[in-house]
């Protein structure tokens, strides 16, 4: 088997140049303050198109470390087909200009496993002919870091869910008691006045609440008062 390229695990040469100082202390950066992410290095050949990876990266890719030579058609073969396009054009701009970059994209790691990765970095240019001939920079796995906010938002929308249907679950409440209705008739004249105002049903429903649970509220609204609201009903916000 050909020899792998090596960055040595996670060693770093003493040797740094200003560039990759500057990439490193921008990868703290994103660290700082939380769980740290798996991070590997890497090297792209530009003449060759070879990659050198750090342990890490074999890793994050399914592979045991040297078990097979990265290039960029393999490293763009793990990528999520949705992905791939974008991260192509990612690499050709960067070494087309040697600009520093950085994406986040999933990839489908050797065992068939969805990874999100994040990667950052630049090119180095060959002082003679200014030419970018290389590409370097970190990987970061971050697909727990994504898995944790994915659930933060599922969990903030079922909470928002629950309050809308709560404050809906009031109104109707409101209007069973009121004019002596079935639940469904109930839903039934939100949602009329809803399309009057051409507004969300839950808006409707906060605002009905509102009439007699508001901050300033001594008196339950009378039916006269209900009746007016769902025949000329007045969104929150509106100033009415």
């Amino acid at each position: 088997m050909k020899a792998r390229p090596s960055l040595g695990g996670k060693s770093v040469s003493s040797a740094q140049t200003p560039a990759e100082h500057s990439i490193e202390e921008t990868i703290e950066e994103v660290l700082a303050g939380g769980t740290r992410p798996p991070v590997g290095r890497y090297r792209l050949d530009l003449a060759t198109g070879e990659w050198a990876w750090s342990d890490e990266v074999y890793v994050m890719h399914g592979f045991e470390p040297g078990q097979i030579v990265p290039t960029t058609p393999l490293m763009l073969s793990h990528k999520h087909p949705d992905d791939r396009a974008r991260v192509d054009g990612v690499l050709r701009r960067a070494a087309e200009t040697g600009q520093p970059f950085s994406s986040v994209h999933r990839i489908r790691d050797a065992h068939g496993k969805i990874r999100t990765l994040a990667v950052t970095g630049q090119g180095r240019r060959d002082p003679g002919s200014g030419r970018v001939t290389e590409l370097f920079g970190y990987f970061i796995d971050v697909t727990e870091t994504h898995r944790e906010a994915a659930a933060r938002e599922a969990t903030a929308s079922i909470r928002a869910s629950a309050e809308r249907r709560a404050v809906i679950e009031q109104a109707k409440g409101v209007l069973m008691v009121v004019y002596g209705m079935a639940e469904e008739s109930a839903f039934d004249r939100l949602r009329q006045a809803s399309n009057l105002a051409n507004v969300p049903v839950r808006d409707i429903a906060q605002t009905l609440v509102h009439l007699f649970s508001g901050p300033n509220v001594t008196v339950f609204p009378t039916r006269e008062a209900i009746e007016t609201f769902l025949e000329h009903p007045v969104a929150p916000g509106s100033g009415d």
